[in-house]
């Protein structure tokens, strides 16, 4: 099984832009993608709250 490295995933993030892109848009792309591989890592290690507990938390109809 490959493992993409970050190289990869940076030129496949840079195809998917558009020619108008800016610093910007790719910063975004970046950070989005930074995002999601961190939540799915706390997922994976069981550190996340179900949603029981946050209605509960907030005070939130059922």
């Amino acid at each position: 099984m490959h493992i993409e490295s970050i190289k990869e995933k940076v030129h496949r993030l840079l195809d998917e832009l558009p020619e108008s892109a800016t610093w910007d848009d790719l910063m975004y792309k970046i950070y989005v993608r930074q995002t999601i591989e961190a939540g799915l890592e706390d997922s994976e290690a069981g550190r996340t709250t179900g949603v029981k507990e946050l209605r509960a938390r907030f005070e939130l109809p059922k």
